[in-house]
């Protein structure tokens, strides 16, 4: 709750966040992102224990997309403090070398767990159900992956659309029909 209030001070003095630097690995780095062992499992525990939803960050140096995201979208205050309020975000690197452990026990490099879970494109966000089944690996237990670069609305709504956990309902309401009622609601209401 404190950085939040430190976030939205920032904004109310200086317009903006500023964008993320980058980290040794190469990766942009934002105080949100939490540095951790890359255990998932123990990940997903903290998480839990903090009331949040556990979401993987998939990057890689150079990634332009990834840039634009760091510059352009996650430094937008609302979007920065929801984020930081209610998900507990753990970066992976597509062509890492350093090691993380899936849900089901598999240690080994981030770019062999990368090419194990299917993942191309970078950024990708990976987001967790609150309990993992142990035999299940992270991509097979995600509630909903986002690959690519997105406007801060797109972004916020799938944020959303996790936190409110959405995808249990059967109303007939995917992301992609939420997105548009919410585009066309906050259409409704600049036209006002």
């Amino acid at each position: 709750m404190k950085r939040v209030l430190l976030v939205l001070i920032a904004c109310l003095i200086g317009g903006a966040v500023s964008a993320a630097e980058l980290g040794d690995d190469g990766l942009h780095k934002t105080p949100w992102m939490r540095d951790t062992f890359k255990d998932l499992r123990e990940d997903l525990e903290e998480a839990s224990s903090e009331g949040k939803r556990l979401v993987l960050f998939i990057e890689q140096q150079g990634c332009i997309y990834c840039k634009k995201m760091h510059d352009e979208v996650f430094p937008q205050p609302d979007l920065a403090a929801f984020i930081e309020e209610n998900f507990f975000v753990v970066q992976l690197d597509l062509h890492g070398s350093t090691t993380a452990t899936d849900f089901d026990g598999e240690e080994d490099e981030q770019r062999a767990l990368m090419r194990k879970w299917g993942i191309l494109f970078t950024p990708t966000l990976v987001f967790l159900p609150e309990e993992v089944p142990e035999d299940a690996t992270a991509i097979n237990a995600a509630v909903a992956v986002m690959p690519g670069a997105f406007s801060k609305g797109t972004t916020l709504d799938l944020f959303t659309w996790v936190d409110e956990k959405r995808y249990e309902l059967d109303n007939g309401e995917d992301f992609q029909r939420y997105h548009a009622r919410r585009i066309q609601e906050r259409n409704n209401v600049s036209q006002d």
